[in-house]
């Protein structure tokens, strides 16, 4: 029989199979349905200081000023603490999370300053999570600010997290460093235990008949998977930290790459979005079947062997792979030259 267990942030898990950050992790009943059919872990969705502070301005404008130019309207008080905040809420659902899951809960962390970065991680740790995913949204486009201070945001956040919390962290990076790799080690020098790839910036769209930026949410595609494939394969064995991938991953196969690249973990969302918790036994029986097939005896074994420090022709990851793939092209059958 396969041994599917994997090391991530120093934590065994049953298999490579975790639940990104996502609606599934929000609801206790849907996380219970994945864990039964055999995620190894739950990632929740983030918790939000943007939506904390906003709550917090909420609260005071209607508990604490509404007696302005209404002297009796102080007496009308509402009890406060009966009132559930949403940083309450999510304490109270990752604690739900702990007593009724026996995978390991990581929790998610998406600040917007460094005292808040570190009184919501601690937070969080009390509340019991097993580890921390820092989800640093920041799209750099103050042209003030070069790309060492974007940086350093990041490596900052991660050293101020390491001095007050003992839980282990993983980080999510977008992949439009200028230099990733060299990134990567510093985030590791910095304390962090783990790199998730990628983040995905989620695009805003112009409305063309009232000429609005809004907001526009679409699932991954099995394309996005290939960026994390390659950049995982480019990581593998020039840094010790965990590795990752989460975007674009839907079939088994998608899987395999990134296991074969050098990925810890595969996180899941939007095939469980379109098809159900149950979808994860699914790919874990295919997993183990085409690892069965070709005689593999673990992950272990097969983890990284086709990385770039391991694979047969190491530049196919690099500049000669875009001369190659232009060559590769050609038109279909039918269409005129």
């Amino acid at each position: 029989m396969v041994d599917l267990s994997t090391q991530y942030l120093g934590i065994t898990l049953a298999n490579p199979l975790i639940i990104a950050a996502s609606p599934l992790s929000k609801d206790i009943d849907q996380a219970l349905r994945c864990q039964d059919a055999g995620a190894s872990a739950v990632v929740m969705s983030s918790l939000f200081e943007e939506k904390i502070e906003a709550e917090n301005q909420q609260l005071a404008r209607f508990f604490y000023q509404q007696a302005i130019g209404h002297g009796e309207a102080d007496s009308f008080h509402p009890l406060s603490d009966t009132i559930k905040t949403y940083q309450e809420q999510y304490l109270e659902r990752l604690q739900k999370l702990k007593s009724r899951l026996s995978v390991p809960v990581i929790a998610s962390l998406n600040g917007i300053s460094l005292s808040g970065w570190l009184d919501y991680g601690r937070a969080l740790q009390e509340a019991g999570a097993d580890a921390l995913e820092l989800n640093i949204y920041h799209v750099a486009a103050d042209s003030n600010e070069d790309s060492l201070a974007v940086e350093n945001r990041y490596l900052g956040i991660v050293q101020e997290l390491k001095r007050h919390i003992r839980l282990p962290i993983a980080l999510k990076l977008s992949s439009q460093f200028s230099s990733l790799i060299h990134f990567a080690k510093q985030l590791e020098s910095a304390g962090a235990e783990g790199l998730v790839l990628f983040n995905r910036f989620y695009q805003s769209d112009i409305d063309l008949d009232t000429l609005q930026v809004v907001p526009k949410l679409e699932l991954s595609t099995p394309a996005e998977a290939l960026l994390r494939v390659r950049w995982t394969a480019l990581l593998y064995g020039r840094v010790k930290t965990s590795l990752a991938v989460t975007g674009g991953f839907h079939q088994t196969s998608d899987i395999l790459k990134a296991l074969l690249a050098g990925a810890d973990v595969v996180q899941l969302c939007s095939v469980l979005l379109q098809h159900g918790p149950d979808h994860v036994q699914t790919l874990l029986c295919e997993l183990e079947n085409w690892l069965t097939e070709r005689d593999y005896t673990s992950i272990q074994q097969m983890k990284g062997s086709v990385s770039q420090q391991h694979a047969i022709d190491p530049t196919a990851y690099e500049r000669a792979n875009y001369v190659q793939v232009l060559d590769s092209y050609s038109c279909p059958a039918g269409v005129r030259r």
